[in-house]
């Protein structure tokens, strides 16, 4: 396992596309995260990747080894389930229930639009009893919420695990 130390950086985050709410939730709903003292470690939705997650609660940064984190530096959905796991922000557990056992790499890498899978996501949610709307609403109080925390990037590279 090799990963660079971390260092705070003056960036901000950006937030990210509405689907990786979603995805926070189905990792929460397939219990692939396990809080460590320092943050989490969130396993990967085909289960070939672990990704960490570092939350300096006094400085108020965070950040994380998922890609959206690193490359695009948007809150990757690691980050957005352990922040919804530790209260930070809202967490709907008959969502999180509702989306577990999605295949998420596999369906964003089929359809490389996230669009489509966000669209395929809510289809199926309304076959289970949701309303696409309320969830829609949940969405974007969430990202509402997650502007509204300012939380200070926490550089941590790229984490690979062999």
């Amino acid at each position: 396992m090799a990963t660079e130390q971390p260092r705070s950086t003056s960036g901000e985050w950006k937030l990210p596309p509405e689907i990786k709410v979603l995805e926070a939730l189905g990792a929460i709903g397939d219990k692939r995260i396990e809080l460590t003292p320092d943050g989490a470690k969130v396993t990967s939705s085909e289960g070939d990747r672990v990704y960490t997650v570092r939350f300096d609660e006094k400085r108020w940064v965070i950040g994380s080894t998922d890609n959206g984190s690193v490359f695009r530096g948007y809150y990757g959905y690691p980050i957005i389930a352990f922040l919804m796991l530790k209260g930070y922000l809202p967490l709907r557990r008959d969502l999180a229930e509702a989306l577990k056992g999605i295949p998420w790499k596999r369906l964003n890498e089929k359809y490389k639009r996230y669009w489509i899978v966000e669209k395929m996501i809510l289809d199926e949610l309304e076959e289970k009893g949701f309303s696409k709307e309320d969830v829609k609403k949940y969405v974007k109080e969430v990202l509402s919420r997650l502007k509204e925390l300012k939380l200070g990037r926490l550089e941590l590279g790229q984490q690979t695990l062999f």
